[in-house]
Formats: C-alpha cells, structure tokens, sequence
C-alpha cells in the first residue's frame, strides 16, 4: 500500500525547466551528481514505523509493526538503521527494536513506505544531498500531508542539502546501477497522475542531472492494478553493473503473468550506459503462501529484497521450492553478503515489501 499535490506543469514551463538544467550542467559540473547503486557502503538505513489502522485495518497492525522490527532488527546486524516513529508510539517501537543498534526519530508521519517518501540520496563533488522528488501519494491515492515533508525531515537529520525538482516519482519507481544506467517503469513516472505532460526525453534529461543517469531502460510496467502503478522494485533489480534479477510470475490469472514477459524480453536485450548486454537471472515467484494474511493485495515476489552491508534481506513466502531456490540465486549472486530471509506476511498483505520499507543513505 502506498499513496498527491502536484502543480499542473505547463509545455512551456517545461521547457524552461530543461533549459534551466542543461543550463546548470554546462556551467556547473562541480554540482552534477549521482545516485550510487545500493550494494555500496551505506551510513545507515532510513525506515518508518508508520503502520496505521486507519489505513492497514486494526487486525493487521500489530502483524505490520512486527514485521517492520523484524526487517529493523536484521538490517541492524550490519548497519545502524534510523526509523521514523510518532512521538506517541515511542515507546511501543522501543519495545520492539531497543537495544538493537536502530535510532529512534519522533516524527509525525501518515505510513511506513520510506522507500517512496523518503529523499534520494546522491554524491557529488560538494559531498551528499538527498533529492525530494515530491511524494504525491502514489497520484493522489492516499492521504500523505505528513509523508509529503519526509524528505525534507530525513535530509535535515542526515545533515545533508535537499535537492528540489518539479519530477514526481518515487524512489520504488527506479533502480540504478551506479554507472549510469537506470531501470524505471512507463507506467508510474510517465503517468498523468505525476507528470502530466512530461515525455521520456524530459524526465531522462532531469535524472541525468540529479542522478547521474546517461542511459534509462524503460519497463512498460502496468497501471490502474496496485496502488504504486507497478513500481520497478517488484519488476527488477541490479544486482551490479551488468547484472540484472528480473521476477517471473507463473500465475495465469496474475495481471502480472503477460507483463513479466514482456519485460524479460526488454531486458534480454538491453545494454547499459558503458554499452554492456545485461545479464538477466530470473526469480520465479512463489507458487504457495501461507493462507494467515494471504489476501487479493498480497505481494507474493522475491524482487523485493534489500541489500545492506554484508547482507541480503530477502523474504519467505513458505513456499518449499522457491524460496530456497531465491536463496541460493542470491547467494550466487551476491558472493560475501549473508542471505536473511523474513517473514513479512503482513506488509505482503498491504501491496508491499522489504525494499518499500527501506532507504540507504551511502556512506560519506
């Protein structure tokens, strides 16, 4: 699950913005920027305890808030991790996750997706910023007023500058490889619910300043079936430059079985920014899962994992075949990191997963 005030950007006002920031790029290199690819070292992990009945139904809150510790408390093996709490419920998180090397932050917030809310972190010559790509509650999907100042409220704390921008995305919606290559989907950023207006060659122009991206894989990805409008972090991920795990879901009846494919076909012959042919490895989704909080929403795929220092937080859905198969895959594909896989039952139930929950700041 996740979650609106964009201004109506007019052609000519777009084009100004363009031409402001070509203008930027020619006569200030010291200030282009880049979007490191998260296997690199991280300061820490930015998340947010931020389950609400409200919005999560009273039944699945107490599952969500252990879930959310769960994921805290691993990630925390090897790295700090700083989670957003409300100040009232402080001492419920502490209950949770004290005592296991997770900072707790008072902050007022509407949900738990930093992953979207949260600032994009990037490195330049003048040292780390974090940009603000103005959480608009997934197209105005979901109350965010709250989740709208994350960013802002994480770059404060972080002690980094915030970079602003008229693009509307969230950080689910791309994957960089630290290169210059980024995987995003057509059907989040290139939607009217973000960016009315906005072409393929606008948004690549804009990411090529506050990313550093000089080549972006476009991923048809689909629209209208989850609140995200199919973010990549469900699709695809770089597992390093060159090496991409794409998911596959075997169900027919899944809105996810046709674009799956499509996307596999993409990739399988795609090059990236230094003009290498990818290396796609396939995770097949789950067949089974456990029938406690499987609902018609549930995120039933491996894509969603998150790497931290020294390990792969992944989850387990039960299914005997494939989620050994995902730990072996990542395994292979991540030589040194310990692979944890979590029950996240909860969060699958809301549309989401481990990665949606997270944020790396890189490492200074």
């Amino acid at each position: 699950m996740r979650r609106r005030t964009f201004v109506q950007t007019s052609m000519a006002a777009i084009g100004s913005l363009l031409a402001g920031c070509a203008e930027r790029v020619a006569e200030d290199d010291e200030r282009t920027w880049l979007m490191p690819e998260e296997g690199q070292p991280h300061a820490r992990t930015w998340m947010a305890f931020g389950a609400d009945a409200r919005i999560w139904g009273a039944e699945l809150v107490p599952e969500v808030r252990r879930n959310l510790a769960a994921i805290a408390t691993a990630i925390a093996r090897f790295e700090p991790v700083s989670m957003l709490v409300r100040p009232g419920e402080l001492e419920l998180a502490h209950g949770l996750v004290g005592g296991a090397n997770v900072e707790l932050v008072p902050a007022e917030i509407d949900d738990l997706w930093m992953r979207d809310t949260g600032p994009v972190f990037v490195r330049g010559a003048s040292g780390r910023a974090g940009v603000d790509f103005n959480f608009n509650g997934w197209g105005d999907k979901q109350e965010h007023r709250r989740d709208a100042a994350v960013a802002r409220i994480v770059t404060e704390r972080a002690g980094v500058e915030r970079l602003r921008t008229d693009l509307v995305l969230e950080g689910g919606a791309l994957e960089v490889d630290g290169e210059g290559t980024a995987l995003i989907t057509e059907s989040c950023v290139l939607n009217n619910n973000r960016n009315p207006g906005w072409t393929k060659r606008d948004v690549e122009a804009e990411l090529a300043y506050l990313l550093g991206i000089e080549r972006v894989i476009w991923l048809p990805g689909i629209a209208g079936e989850d609140i995200t409008d199919g973010h990549t972090d469900f699709y695809a991920r770089f597992a390093g430059p060159g090496v991409v795990v794409a998911g596959l879901d075997n169900d027919p009846d899944s809105f996810d079985y046709d674009v799956t494919r499509r996307h596999l076909d993409i990739l399988g012959g795609a090059t990236d920014a230094r003009g290498r042919r990818l290396r796609v490895e396939v995770l097949e989704g789950p067949s089974t899962v456990r029938e406690t909080f499987a609902a018609d929403d549930f995120a039933a795929g491996y894509i969603n994992f998150y790497v931290c220092d020294g390990a792969v937080i992944a989850p387990e859905f039960g299914d005997p075949v494939t989620d050994p198969a995902t730990r072996a895959t990542l395994g292979r594909l991540f030589p040194g990191r310990e692979i944890v896989q979590l029950n996240i039952d909860g969060i699958a139930a809301g549309g989401g997963g481990i990665h949606c929950t997270t944020q790396q700041e890189p490492a200074a």
